[in-house]
């Protein structure tokens, strides 16, 4: 058939059943690309006939005799289409990856769309998802309002250095970029039990399978225990993992792949492996995991749990941690009001676009090399030559741009199989999840149950804090002892109080695993804590914030969690010579009494006078608090080399994700320099580019890298005075580098001069971590409950950040708006639903992601503060605004309605539950609720 793509007649003949989608990228057009393939996300939207369509659902032989527009052939980053143009003056993305199908819907839609109200651009945007912006700029976009700005250093909005590529499709992500010859494809054979042994496994029809190369089996793949968690140091995380594991702990779990010369072939050979199952007793509840009697899911390595680094495999215990300061008992005695509580957090799932995908080869000299959707390429590089038995420098991990993270790609899912299947084969090998598998088969945050018991005098302040955590870690231990310690630590910590007590456990069922999730733990930790505050506010007739002014550290504070601060051991955590927290909770609160427009755009005045008598309005707040930087090490090198041109080249390991951390680098190197940041070209993310990251997770990228980036400038600049001098005379003492040269007086020297006048001017950095400094953040909403049907109005949506010196504001901006949008999605909608070991909401339209409609707009109130410790005084600011938006948002639905939700989501739903007076609210319950508990296999 002959179908015409960006003006190119084209002569096709696709096979029968294929979609549009996948005969695009068969013919190169990788701007169209994969997040779902069932028509939910609109990452592959293209024009047919001028009209946008879902090309994953729309089958290819309609498109015969049609023309067929995607993001590329609306224009090019030289010469971009008004709409793509909008996008890039707004800074309408962050990572990039829905961004090519929104401009397209967007092209589509543009007649109206500059002048639809929000209710009307809900309704035009509800096939197209974005994780990652909150969708504010994408309505910015639409609007044609200009957010960027043209040049400068920190401080500016400067718009990302790849914006132009990204609007145009062009920007390449991990599959998109070139193999030395055409890859093999490798797919996962799951188990569909949630635990069984596996008494044999044959794979001899799969490997009859015409195209079939090689059948990966426990049998045929190194048996070395490891975590699939990446941290700096390796050993905070349990080796109770296999790569192809003979038992089976979870349903979804990898038993076997298959790697053949086309995705249906391996599909059809996984089809044809026998499997013989010794199905083996299950538990699904938490609860129930550390009873006697219990199912073990990894009884067999109780001997050697010492050296896996499990606390207790004969519990089902991966970690835990019980410890008190002062004495709560007494603490609690001699309170005037006391507050106690259970509170449940849901599994919520990363749903980051671009799912965990790698293509792996072997270079000219048969070195590994895996481009893969990695958070962490360093610590996938080593790990792989760890369980390969190679030396590292035989191994090159490199990324592409990434379609989110989210912490869920600070894991190794997908490049082991792949190096294994490319030395196995000789081959280039490729490996991406599909929706469903990421959905059901990858790490999802921890569900947790949070009992809390606080006190308080009757001036409203704390006597004791005690909280009992039980995480569910799910078949695998990856990142549980670390976001656990870690949910604790901070939000325990926030407050000042004598008496404290921590009881925590993390342990595993069979269920999905858990893992790292944005803000590792707090969110659900702190969704307990400042509930439970709110509730003693009440009961002691005190404003909440003012409970907070007279509770939180202050500067000079011991950081206390549950026990005397250890003098050999004393911590890193320090206040930075900066401290906002007490500005964010005036901002908010400043911001809740404020008159405005509503959140809702429309849905009424922000009081709720014009919504009916039938509605509650509420208002609530959290506050939350957060170290800018992992804990035992986070390490960066960069280095900045003038090129022959005059122009530089930064080298920095982290990756780019969303995270602004290219433009930031950039941004900071240029202020150094002298120069503009379009003359900064960023090499980044490829462990043949620097020595050495630790990856970007913990919010990491701008302070630690950014740290590293800016002494490596700094170094850089020194050589060219020194250079300079030597070279034309000038006085280093009083000369001044400047964009194209260094003047001194009258005299001048041109950086083109000092580039080819020796050996090459390069600049090294390093930043190691520590100290550490403090973020805080508060939120803030006004909320409208109708009690008839659960229904919940945002009113008003207040973010007060303390983020030092604001590197990007509007990047920042888009940052802190997407970590609410994710935490308004925690608190009201998302839930990875599980019953049984089986995850049931398996592809995007049963897990409820927020769309343009879901989300309220946020005002973004920055504290005034410079950090001493991060560059240009700025600190992290990715992970944190999600932390307190599910409490807030809880407490004030607790005022509108005067009945507190205990449990997430805070679905319409269980509102009206709630409001009813009925079972299944967000009442207390014992537990986290998991239908089933056990589950034991039928006899015979």
């Amino acid at each position: 058939m002959i179908v015409t793509v960006n003006g190119v007649r084209t002569d096709t003949a696709p096979a029968p059943g294929q979609c549009l989608r996948t005969l695009l990228r068969a013919h190169g057009h990788t701007e169209v690309k994969r997040g779902c393939d069932t028509g939910d996300c609109g990452a592959c939207t293209v024009l047919v006939d001028g009209n946008a369509v879902h090309s994953c659902v729309y089958p290819a032989l309609r498109a015969a005799d049609r023309a067929v527009t995607t993001a590329a052939g609306l224009g090019t980053p030289d010469d971009l289409h008004p709409v793509q143009q909008r996008f890039v003056d707004a800074g309408g993305f962050q990572c990039g990856y829905c961004t090519a199908g929104l401009v397209v819907t967007a092209a589509a839609l543009d007649n109206v769309a500059g002048t639809a109200d929000r209710e009307e651009l809900g309704r035009l945007l509800k096939g197209n998802l974005c994780r990652c912006t909150g969708y504010r700029s994408i309505e910015d976009a639409l609007r044609g309002t200009v957010n960027t700005e043209k040049g400068g250093g920190p401080g500016r909005s400067l718009a990302p250095p790849a914006a132009r590529r990204v609007v145009a499709g062009l920007e390449p992500y991990t599959l998109d970029g070139p193999t030395p010859i055409a890859p093999l494809h490798l797919v996962v054979l799951r188990s569909p039990h949630p635990h069984a042994r596996i008494r044999s496994i044959d794979t001899a029809a799969a490997l009859a399978v015409p195209g079939v190369h090689a059948v990966l089996t426990h049998h045929n793949v190194p048996a070395v225990p490891y975590s699939t968690a990446r941290h700096q140091n390796r050993t905070d995380d349990p080796d109770d993992t296999l790569m192809l594991d003979p038992v089976v702990r979870f349903r979804g779990q990898r038993v076997a792949a298959v790697v053949a010369e086309t995705v249906a072939a391996a599909e059809r050979a996984c089809r044809e492996i026998v499997v013989d199952y010794d199905e083996q007793p299950a538990v699904f509840d938490p609860e129930l995991a550390t009873e006697t009697g219990a199912p073990l899911v990894h009884g067999d390595k109780i001997e050697s749990a010492a050296e896996l680094r499990i606390a207790d495999p004969g519990r089902n215990v991966v970690a835990e941690r019980h410890a008190e300061l002062g004495d709560v008992a007494a603490g609690l005695a001699a309170a005037a009001a006391v507050v106690e509580g259970t509170w449940r957090t849901q599994r919520v799932a990363h749903s980051s676009l671009e799912t965990h995908a790698a293509v792996g080869w072997l270079d000219e000299g048969g070195r590994l090399v895996v481009r893969t959707s990695s958070q962490v390429p360093f610590l996938v590089r080593d790990e792989l030559a760890r369980l390969l038995s190679l030396p590292p420098e035989r191994v090159r991990v490199l990324t592409a741009r990434v379609g989110g993270g989210f912490g869920g790609k600070q894991e190794l899912l997908v490049e082991d199989l792949v190096a294994v299947a490319v030395l196995r084969t000789g081959r280039p090998v490729r490996h991406e999840l599909t929706r469903t598998e990421a959905l059901t088969a990858t790490p999802c945050r921890h569900p947790m149950r949070v009992r809390v018991r606080v006190g308080a005098d009757g001036g409203g302040v704390l006597t004791a804090l005690a909280i009992d955590v039980l995480a569910d870690a799910g078949g695998y231990g990856n990142h549980s002892p670390g976001v656990m310690f870690h949910g604790c630590h901070e939000s325990m910590a926030l407050y000042r109080c004598p008496n404290k007590r921590v009881d925590a456990r993390s342990v595993y069922t069979h269920n999905v695993p858990s893992g790292a999730f944005r803000g590792y733990g707090l969110g659900q930790v702190q969704f307990g804590i400042e509930c439970a505050l709110d509730e003693l506010a009440r009961t002691l007739g005190m404003d909440p914030i003012e409970l907070r002014r007279r509770n939180v550290v202050r500067p000079g504070d011991p950081l206390l969690v549950d026990s005397p601060p250890d003098p050999d051991q004393p911590s890193d955590l320090v206040f930075g010579g900066s401290y906002g927290l007490d500005q964010c909770l005036d901002l908010v609160e400043a911001g809740l009494a404020g008159a405005g427009a509503g959140s809702e755009g429309g849905a009424g005045d922000e009081g709720g006078a014009g919504l009916g008598p039938a509605w509650r309005v509420g208002t609530g707040m959290a506050a939350s608090m957060i170290a800018t930087i992992p804990p035992r090490g986070h390490f960066a090198d960069a280095s900045v080399t003038l090129e022959p041109d005059g122009g530089y080249t930064l080298r920095v390991g982290t990756a780019e994700f969303g995270n602004g951390t290219t433009t930031v680098h950039a941004q900071i190197a240029a202020a150094v320099l002298g120069a503009e940041p379009e003359l900064i070209a960023v090499h980044q993310s490829d462990t043949d580019a620097v020595g050495y990251d630790s990856g970007a997770f913990g919010s990491a990228g701008s302070v630690v890298a950014g740290r590293a980036v800016q002494d490596a400038a700094t170094a850089l600049r020194e050589a060219i005075l020194r250079a300079a001098g030597e070279v034309g005379g000038l006085d280093p003492r009083t000369a001044k580098l400047g964009p194209v040269g260094v003047q001194s007086g009258e005299l001048f020297v041109p950086l083109s001069a000092l580039a080819v006048a020796g050996e090459p001017l390069v600049g090294h950095g390093r930043h190691d971590g520590t100290p550490r400094s403090l973020a805080f953040n508060v939120h803030g909403f006004r909320v409208a409950v109708h009690p008839g049907t659960g229904e919940v109005r945002v009113l008003r949506s207040v973010h007060a950040a303390d983020a030092g010196t604001v590197l990007n504001p509007e990047q920042l901006r888009g940052q802190i708006e997407g970590g609410v949008a994710q935490g308004f999605g925690s608190a009201r909608f998302e839930e990875l639903i599980v019953r049984d070991g089986r995850v049931v909401t398996d592809v995007l339209r049963q897990y409820h992601l927020p769309q343009f409609a879901d989300v309220p707009r946020t005002e973004v109130r920055f504290a005034d503060t410079t950090d001493e410790l991060g560059p240009f005084g700025a600190k992290s600011m990715s992970e944190a605004p999600y932390n307190p938006v599910a409490p807030a948002l809880a407490n004030a639905v607790r005022d509108a309605i005067g009945v507190r939700p205990y449990e997430l989501p805070m679905s319409n739903d269980r509102i009206w539950r709630l409001c009813a007076g009925r079972p299944g609210g967000t009442e207390q319950r014992g537990g986290i609720e998991q239908p089933g508990g056990i589950e034991r296999p039928a006899p015979g």
